[in-house]
């Protein structure tokens, strides 16, 4: 076997697997500089990218071979001139830069494709700002507010039973949910209480309410339900977004009401996505049926459909959802297709309690990408800087320059 390159696929492994020396890592480096492995770095690459396909693969085969190919080709000539030989010099430091970005990307359980060409990278690093400042990722945290108006910080409260409504038990479990048990214990008669329970901007939350329906709700939403189920229907409301997986009961469907629309299910697994600074509500659907109510019209989902509302009710539903990238949040993952840059950062204003501020304008390019929710946010604003933005964080501000 080649000792070079078996000793290559050392040093990476070592490094994706973050147990790599400085000294491990910076031989790894002049390799790659070196110029002479590409074709084993590009199967060691191609290794660790498929290990980042958590369902089912972003790309195809077509695609992932002319991302690798993208990231593993040196940037051009200063001038595109023709036959021109680059500096050998500038070539060891684009190899090198090409090298940061493809581990960089890794380490981070990230990658990206442009669809419009990249600039130069010397330029795109030249540019990048993020890591002055940063901002962490959000966490498990919300309020849970109480019929009587009492008020629960959920991430501070200790394991077992917060509260007991009538015969209901409100019980946080060792894992951090939150779980409404119906018991014997209490007055079966008592009046429906109302409960809410609200994430801020950098928090989630799961809860299992008393029928059993298992909610997401992602960060800066909010859901608002009784304490028992009782009468012909199980009504709950939402802003922001949840994920919802529902209890069969065909003799009490359950109904999501949200600002612009109304979804009735029996007992299905979809996500609603409701924020008021999005110009469209959407409800994706990834098993079973729901109704969808705007205004006087109803629409009928199947799986894999996905119904969007906008702010006058008019509704359009499409086939062609990719349900994954739909519900990556409740998976800890940032997953974006087709996507603006303005798309993703206000997603992450509210996963990073970060605003936006707006100095210049937006590269108006579409990206498709992947990147772990657990990271800080300089590694999400590196990964678009990548793409042509240009964008650092000065305190709680993500700046657009």
């Amino acid at each position: 076997m080649d000792t070079s390159r078996s000793r290559l696929s050392y040093l990476f492994n070592c490094y994706y697997s973050k147990t790599a020396t400085l000294q491990e890592r910076d031989e790894l480096f002049a390799l790659i500089a070196a110029g002479k492995k590409d074709d084993a770095l590009s199967e060691l690459i191609r290794t660790a990218w498929d290990d980042l396909h958590l369902t089912a693969p972003l790309f195809t085969t077509n695609q992932t071979d002319q991302i690798l190919q993208n990231i593993l080709t040196a940037a051009k000539p200063v001038g595109n001139i023709p036959n021109a030989r680059p500096h050998p010099t500038f070539l060891l430091w684009t190899k090198l830069a090409a090298a940061a970005i493809v581990l960089f990307f890794l380490s981070f359980g990230a990658y990206l494709y442009l669809y419009q060409t990249k600039a130069p990278v010397k330029t795109l690093v030249a540019k990048n700002k993020v890591a002055l400042h940063d901002a962490l990722p959000g966490s498990s945290k919300a309020l849970l507010t109480l019929a009587n108006g009492n008020t629960i910080i959920l991430d501070n409260a200790k394991n077992g039973t917060l509260a007991k409504q009538g015969n209901t038990l409100v019980n946080k479990t060792d894992d951090g949910k939150l779980v409404y048990n119906l018991s014997n214990i209490g007055d079966k008669d008592a009046a429906v209480s109302i409960n809410t329970i609200t994430t801020p901007r950098g928090g989630e939350y799961q809860i299992i309410l008393p029928d059993g329906t298992k909610v997401w709700l992602n960060a800066a939403s909010s859901l608002k339900f009784p304490t028992r189920f009782t009468g012909n229907s199980r009504d709950v409301e939402i802003t922001g977004e949840a994920y919802f997986e529902v209890t069969k009961n065909k003799l009490m469907p359950f109904k999501v009401k949200t600002n612009r629309a109304e979804i009735e299910v029996l007992g299905t697994h979809f996500n609603v996505m409701a924020y008021d600074d999005e110009s469209l509500m959407k409800t994706t659907l990834l098993e079973g049926a729901v109704n969808i109510k705007s205004g006087t019209s109803t629409y009928k989902l199947k799986p894999g459909e996905q119904a969007q509302v906008n702010a006058t009710g008019n509704t359009n539903v499409t086939n062609n959802i990719d349900v994954d990238d739909e519900v990556a949040w409740k998976n800890g993952i940032f997953q974006f297709r087709d996507a603006g840059i303005d798309v993703i950062l206000r997603q992450a204003s509210r996963w990073y309690d970060i605003d936006i501020t707006y100095k210049g304008k937006l590269t108006t390019k579409e990206l498709n990408g992947r990147i772990s929710r657990n990271v800080k946010a300089s590694a999400l604003l590196s990964m678009l800087n990548y793409s042509g933005a240009n964008l650092h964080i000065e305190g709680k501000h993500i700046i657009v320059e």
